[in-house]
């Protein structure tokens, strides 16, 4: 069974603290980072099966976040989380490979639910 570790990326602070917590709380062990430059430092030297990108991030957004994170783990399961939504911003966040996508304020048992989700894709490309 891959590890169940979980990467949140979002620049308010609250928000990485709730998910965090929430996340701890049933059983996965979660980093976090405050912005993409920071993600890509803690990319480097370690795998995260499942991964919660803000897309309006300062610097790097999560969209170019997404597509760098894909190129080096093209197995991650990662989620879009978004303060708005267009049309444009969908497209652009499928084509960078976002599995989905939440709009906040995201209900925190969607979140789990995507979470176990995504264990369980990569359980089956494991398998394979």
């Amino acid at each position: 069974m891959p590890d169940r570790k979980i990467l949140v990326v979002d620049d308010e602070p609250s928000i990485r603290k709730l998910l965090k917590m929430v996340f701890t709380t049933q059983g996965y062990g979660v980093s976090v980072a405050e912005n993409a430059e920071q993600a890509l430092q803690i990319l480097e030297n370690n795998a995260y099966p499942v991964m919660f990108f803000d897309v309006n991030l300062p610097g790097m957004n999560g969209i170019d976040l997404c597509q760098r994170a894909k190129t080096a783990n093209p197995k991650a399961i990662i989620y879009a989380i978004t303060g708005y939504t267009s049309d444009f911003e969908l497209t652009r966040c499928r084509e960078a490979g976002f599995d989905d996508y939440f709009t906040k304020p995201a209900a925190m048992a969607d979140l789990l639910k995507a979470a176990e989700d995504g264990f369980e894709k990569n359980r089956r490309w494991e398998s394979q």
